[in-house]
Parts: C-alpha cells; sequence; structure tokens
C-alpha cells in the first residue's frame, strides 16, 4: 500500500493490541455521557478494520463490544452488535474508503458514525418507550469522530512509516 510516497511497513500485531487497548481505556475515562466524548473504541475499530482487514474484523469487534456493554452497565448486545455491524461496513467499504484523501475518508465515513449514535437512542426507545430531548446531542460525538478521522489515521499508521534502515542511495 503507498501511503502518500512511502510503502508502508506491515503492522505489528502488538501495536494493533495496543492502540485497541488503549481506546479500551479512554472509552473507560468517567467523562459519564457528554455528547463532546468520541468513541474511542470505534474511531480505532473503523481503523484497523479498513486498513488491517485480517488481522481486526467482526469477532474482536464482538468482544469488545461485550466488554463496552460489561463496562457501561447498557442492555447487554447494544455494543455487541453495533461494534461488529460497524466493523463489517468497515470491511466492505475498505477499497472504497482508501482511494479518498483523509478528509473524504472521513465524509465518507460519517454516515457510519451517526449510525452508530443513532443506535442507542434507538435501543433506549425499544426499551423504555421514549427518547428524552437531550439524548439528541449524542449526534454531536459523531461529528467529532469524523473530525478525528484524519489524527487518528495519522498517529495510526506513523509506526508502519518509519524505515527499516536508511539509505541515501536509495530512496524506496
Amino acid at each position: 500500500m503507498i501511503e502518500q510516497g512511502y510503502i508502508l511497513r506491515p503492522a505489528n500485531p502488538l501495536f494493533i493490541g495496543f492502540s485497541i487497548f488503549v481506546a479500551l481505556l479512554l472509552n473507560f475515562l468517567p467523562f459519564g455521557n457528554a455528547p463532546w466524548v468520541p468513541d474511542w473504541l470505534l474511531i480505532c475499530l473503523v481503523f484497523w478494520t479498513i486498513y488491517q482487514p485480517r488481522r481486526v474484523g467482526v469477532v474482536w469487534a464482538f468482544f469488545l463490544g461485550l466488554i463496552m456493554d460489561i463496562h457501561s452497565a447498557s442492555l447487554l448486545g447494544q455494543h455487541a452488535f453495533m461494534y461488529p455491524v460497524v466493523a463489517f461496513f468497515g470491511i466492505n467499504w475498505q477499497r472504497r474508503v482508501l482511494g479518498f484523501t483523509r478528509i473524504q475518508q472521513a465524509l465518507h465515513l460519517l454516515p457510519l458514525f451517526i449510525a452508530a449514535s443513532i443506535w442507542p437512542l434507538a435501543v433506549n426507545w425499544v426499551t423504555s418507550g421514549d427518547i428524552p430531548l437531550w439524548a439528541w446531542t449524542s449526534l454531536f460525538s459523531a461529528f467529532i469522530e469524523a473530525g478525528l478521522w484524519p489524527v487518528a489515521v495519522f498517529l495510526l499508521l506513523a509506526p508502519q512509516r518509519r524505515p527499516t534502515d536508511v539509505d541515501l542511495n536509495r530512496p524506496l
């Protein structure tokens, strides 16, 4: 895969696991249900399902969703259903998304982030029968997630950009 003049090295499985673990820990921070807090694990899962679909897929997303359901004490299966669906679309949109620039990728993934923000509202509506008016502010996090997409791509691809050995005679 050629990335802005770079030939990327293979992704280290330890770095993939570390980045997912850090995203999981960021989701565990006690910010409550503030509308400005993005779902860090969702951004990380979408990134790895697009850039490394053979290593991170729907099964990883399901188990991470179960962990998030247990942590947030939400209805069991709320995240465990949403994360695999998002991972499925990330895998299916992989070839399409990689052909765009980072800003275009963010705009292309915005409906996916919006759908992931609407899903908890739909589950709450089905289980309790009403949606509070303030709950619609959670859609704001989808726009923050899409805005953070170029930063996430830059940070998560950084270890793959390092040259193995620098040789001034061979630029590749």
